[in-house]
């Protein structure tokens, strides 16, 4: 089989034809990325570690990325610092206890000259169904987003073992 040229030929271009046609599907069929407009919204998607107690929470819309960090947890507030790559105008945010009881938003002081992080005093969640409530100004652009609020409190596995021993 090796002997027939033909197939030797094969074997070789078949892999490369592949990969190239691979990435020319790539190419047609994506979606291009538009940039953010003045004046327009843009919703902001809520990363996977959100939904856990990590301590951090992640809101992306393309290259736009904020995260969330639970500074300080006690019974009665929870201390949130936002981060961004981009410098903000500013930042609201609201906790939501249930569905049927919406709070009013709470503006954000900045936590530095820069602009990028901001940090804000909020009461604690209540239950499993809090849910925080973001909006956000970058150059003149709005962005929004909300999430669960499980991620404000920082447990792991190795401390919950800690306390059983």
């Amino acid at each position: 089989m090796f002997k027939n040229k033909h197939i030797v030929l094969a074997m070789i271009v078949a892999p490369i034809l592949a990969i190239i046609a691979y990435f020319g599907v790539d190419l047609a069929v994506s979606e291009k990325a538009l940039v953010a407009k003045e004046g327009e919204t843009y919703k902001l998607a809520a990363r996977s570690n959100c939904r856990y107690t990590s301590g951090l929470c992640t809101l992306a819309n393309g290259d736009f990325k904020i995260q969330l960090r639970s500074e300080r947890l006690t019974d009665s507030e929870v201390v949130i610092k936002l981060t961004s790559d981009f410098i903000l105008d500013g930042a609201k945010i609201s906790i939501m206890q249930n569905k049927e009881q919406p709070s009013s938003p709470v503006d954000m002081e900045s936590n530095g000259a820069n602009g990028t992080e901001w940090m804000v005093d909020l009461p604690a969640p209540t239950s499993e169904e809090s849910a925080l409530q973001l909006v956000v100004k970058s150059e003149g652009t709005l962005y929004y987003g909300e999430t669960p609020a499980t991620f404000v409190e920082y447990k792991t596995y190795f401390s919950d073992d800690e306390k059983s021993q």
